[in-house]
């Protein structure tokens, strides 16, 4: 092969990669216009901007399987020949929102929730109404979400190929309001707007809120035991609460007439599997438009809750057991609006997060309101 003939294949070559360099700049350039409503320059005709989705990670740097994954999630992305992806990292004053709002601004199609619960709460309340996609790299104790839709658990490297090659499905959020609060020791009640406990707050949740011992339990979990053994310590602090007193509740669903009620925990889901194959609410979908509702109550001290954890096995596997006499149950219901009134004040979570001490507390489903790559 001549020089000659080299020469002009080595000349085609650098021209074919600074094209696709340039093209690159361009529909970055339009991408950053798109995200600020801005038209392109004078003269210059619109782009057609890159296929290719631009994904984005908001990581919580606090896991320490976050460590080095910024390395490995854009050695993958290089592979499959994908744009590199932004990367974000969440702080105690911003969990999340703040930072999945700046990649939804710099133009991301995905944006990825890197952490545990509290990490996807937070961008998923950033995502919610967008039409963008929220995926999932599970790395945190509980993992809800990623669980009730069959995404891997505690293996980043394959939460990332289904970021990369999954499939988009429309799911629906909950959100749930304290009415009121509880008086706090010095006798004050409300919070500075905007504050958790501002009583104006919607607070999002993807699986379960729940008020009394669900959220007690949650409260009293101790974060180092957490860190060692995981969702097991949420076991270990619940039975510190075994015997606690059961709660008055008035519950009222839609737009039915409340109903009195003498319960350890109601939980409001909108789906209902738990850590360690249990499921607390075996009818819930997630994309049903529908909230489902678990009243809980047992009687009779340990005997009760030996009960109503064979309850919750069996309805597990679609066993249930209607028996009016039983001392531990599970009783439930549907609906698209919750409201729940409690004497004296119990402590009330989302997804796992403790809200605080609720004397009242309203739930609503928000149908197919975010949407979310699965495998």
């Amino acid at each position: 092969m001549s020089w000659t003939l080299w020469l002009a294949i080595a000349a085609l070559a650098v021209a074919v990669v600074a094209l696709v360099v340039a093209l690159g700049l361009r529909a970055q350039q339009t991408r950053q216009r798109r995200a600020h409503g801005d038209a392109p320059p004078a003269g210059e005709a619109p782009v057609e901007d890159d296929p290719r989705e631009l994904v984005a990670f908001v990581a919580n740097p606090s896991k320490p399987d976050v460590a080095g994954l910024e390395t490995v999630v854009r050695a993958a992305f290089a592979d499959a020949a994908l744009p590199d992806p932004l990367w974000f990292e969440t702080t105690v004053e911003d969990p999340g929102v703040g930072q999945t709002r700046a990649a939804l601004a710099q133009g991301a199609d995905v944006v990825v929730a890197v952490g545990g619960d509290g990490t996807v709460r937070a961008v998923a309340e950033g995502m919610v109404g967008s039409g963008r996609t929220m995926g999932l790299v599970p790395v945190g104790t509980g993992n809800l979400l990623a669980r009730n839709l069959d995404l891997p658990v505690g293996d980043a490297r394959a939460a990332l190929a289904v970021v990369i090659a999954g499939t988009d499905r429309p799911v629906d959020v909950g959100w749930a309001t304290v009415l009121r609060w509880a008086e706090d020791p010095d006798g004050a009640e409300g919070a500075e707007p905007g504050s958790t406990r501002d009583v104006r707050k919607e607070h999002i949740f993807l699986v379960i809120a729940g008020l009394g011992f669900d959220a007690a339990m949650v409260a009293d979990t101790d974060d180092d035991l957490k860190a060692k053994v995981g969702w097991v310590a949420y076991f270990v602090a619940g039975i510190r609460h075994l015997h606690g007193r059961r709660m008055r509740a008035q519950l009222q669903l839609d737009d039915t007439p409340p109903v009195d009620a003498r319960l350890r925990s109601l939980l409001i889901g909108n789906c209902g599997r738990l850590p360690g194959g249990l499921t607390l609410l075996p009818d819930a979908v997630i994309d049903d438009g529908i909230l489902d509702i678990a009243a809980i109550d047992t009687r009779g001290g340990v005997v009760g809750w030996a009960q109503l954890f064979g309850e919750v096995v069996m309805q597990g596997l679609g066993v249930r057991n209607d028996l009016p006499a039983k001392i531990g149950r599970i009783d439930h219901a549907r609906a698209r609006r919750v409201r729940v009134r409690v004497e004296g004040g119990e402590q009330a979570q989302v997804d796992g997060d403790v809200l605080g001490l609720a004397v009242e507390i309203e739930a609503r489903v928000d149908p197919g309101a975010l949407v979310v790559r699965t495998a």
